[in-house]
C-alpha cells in the first residue's frame, strides 16, 4: 500500500527475514532439484497511483505512471524476481529469481495499463550440460537481458553473483533451457564480495558499441565514489565506471533502442527504508575507460509504490512510446515485502547526459 508508514520495515524484520528463509528454503531447493517446468497462476492487484501523497499525479519529470500490479502465487517458489526482460511488443517476459527459478508469461493489459498475467510458468536454472544447480553459490540470478532472436526461440544472458559468472542460455517457448557458454570475466571479478557481484547486465542496442555487453556490480570492494563495471568489446571485459550518488547500489541496467543506458538503482537503511533510482546515459558517453554519471530521471522513497525494485526491462508500446518495467524482489518476506511490477512510458523529451 502506498500509504505505508516507513516504519513497517523496522522492527520486525530481522525476525520476519530468519522466519521466513526457513520456511521458503526447503521447497525453492526441491523446485531446483527436478526437470520439470510448472504452470502457475499468478495473482495481480492494480496498482493505479504511483505517489500516496499527491494520488492524481502521474508525470514524474520525464516518466510518466502507466500502472502496476502486486503480484503473487499459492506456488512456493515464487518470488525473489531480480531480472526481467521484455519482448518488444510488451507482452511476454522472462524474470529470474536469485533462488534459482525462472518465471515465464504474458503480461495482460487493460488498455495501456498492465492488469495481470497469464499462461505463467516456472521452472528451474539448470548448468551446462543441464546439471542441477544446489548450492546457493551457483543459484543466486540477479540479471537477464535479451542477447538475440525472441522469447520464442532466442538468447539470453542471466547474470550470477555469488558465483559470479554471466551466462548464455537458449529460450524455447519462453522456457530457460541450459546455458551454452559463459563470457569471459574481468580479472577483477575475482575481487567481488559473494553477495554484491554481478548485479545488472545490458546489451547496447545503438551508439558507437552496438551490440556489446555491459555489466555492473552491486557494489565493489574498496570503491566509495564510483560503482565498477566492464563493457565487452569483441568479447573481451573493458572496465568503466559509474559515478556513485548518495550511495545507492545498482541493481540493473537496460539499452534503450537509441543505445542510451538506463541503471536501477537501490538504497536501504533501517532508519529509512527502501528508496529507487533511475539514471540515463548517454549512448556516445559509454565507452571503454569512461566515468559515467549521467541524469537522475526519478528518485522514490516507501511514499510512492516501490518495493525492493531490482529488475529492469525495456520494450516499445503499440503507439511507439518507450516503456520501461520494473519489478520487485520479495525477498520471500510476504510478511513485509512485495513482488511489485511497475510501468513508466519515457516521454520524448527525456535527456542524458554523459561525462566521459
Amino acid at each position: 500500500m502506498a500509504n505505508r508508514p516507513k516504519s513497517r520495515w523496522l522492527p520486525l524484520a530481522i525476525a520476519a527475514f530468519g522466519l521466513q528463509t526457513a520456511l521458503t528454503a526447503a521447497p525453492i531447493a526441491a523446485l531446483a532439484q527436478t526437470d520439470r517446468v510448472q504452470p502457475i497462476e499468478v495473482t495481480a492487484r492494480p496498482i493505479t497511483r504511483f505517489q500516496a501523497t499527491d494520488p492524481r499525479r502521474q508525470r514524474f519529470g520525464p516518466l510518466e505512471f502507466r500502472g502496476g500490479l502486486v503480484l503473487s502465487s499459492e506456488n512456493s517458489a515464487f518470488g525473489g524476481w531480480s531480472g526481467l526482460t521484455v519482448e518488444p511488443d510488451g507482452k511476454r517476459f522472462l524474470a529470474v529469481s536469485d533462488e534459482g527459478t525462472w518465471l515465464s508469461g504474458e503480461i495482460a493489459y487493460d488498455g495501456t495499463a498492465p492488469a495481470g498475467i497469464r499462461k505463467a510458468s516456472i521452472g528451474p536454472i539448470r548448468a551446462l550440460k543441464g546439471r542441477h544447480l544446489d548450492k546457493k553459490r551457483d543459484l543466486d540470478a540477479e540479471a537477464i537481458r535479451a542477447l538475440d532472436g525472441s522469447l520464442t526461440k532466442g538468447t539470453v544472458l542471466v547474470g550470477f553473483e555469488r558465483n559470479h559468472r554471466i551466462g548464455v542460455f537458449p529460450v524455447i517457448e519462453g522456457s530457460l533451457e541450459p546455458p551454452t557458454r559463459y563470457l569471459k570475466l574481468p580479472v577483477e571479478a575475482r575481487r567481488m564480495k559473494a553477495n554484491k557481484g554481478f548485479e545488472a547486465v545490458a546489451v547496447l542496442r545503438d551508439g558507437p558499441y552496438k551490440g556489446s555487453v555491459v555489466a555492473f556490480s552491486e557494489r565493489f570492494p574498496g570503491e566509495i565514489s564510483r560503482h565498477a563495471g566492464w563493457l565487452w568489446v569483441n568479447g573481451e571485459p573493458q572496465r568503466i565506471e559509474l559515478t556513485d550518488i548518495g550511495d545507492f547500489e545498482i541493481t540493473d541496467a537496460a539499452s534503450l533502442a537509441d543505445g542510451r543506458l538506463l541503471i536501477l538503482e537501490r538504497r536501504f537503511r533501517w532508519t529509512e527504508g527502501v528508496k529507487m533510482r533511475l539514471r540515463l546515459i548517454a549512448a556516445e558517453a559509454v565507452r571503454p575507460g569512461a566515468r559515467l554519471d549521467g541524469e537522475v530521471l526519478i528518485e522514490a522513497d516507501l511514499a510512492s509504490e516501490i518495493d525492493n525494485m531490482e529488475g529492469l526491462a525495456v520494450h516499445r508500446a503499440p503507439a511507439g512510446e518507450t516503456v520501461l518495467t520494473l519489478i520487485s524482489d520479495n525477498n520471500f518476506n510476504s510478511l513485509l515485502q512485495r513482488n511489485v511490477l511497475l510501468q513508466f512510458t519515457l516521454t520524448s523529451d527525456g535527456k542524458a547526459a554523459g561525462r566521459p
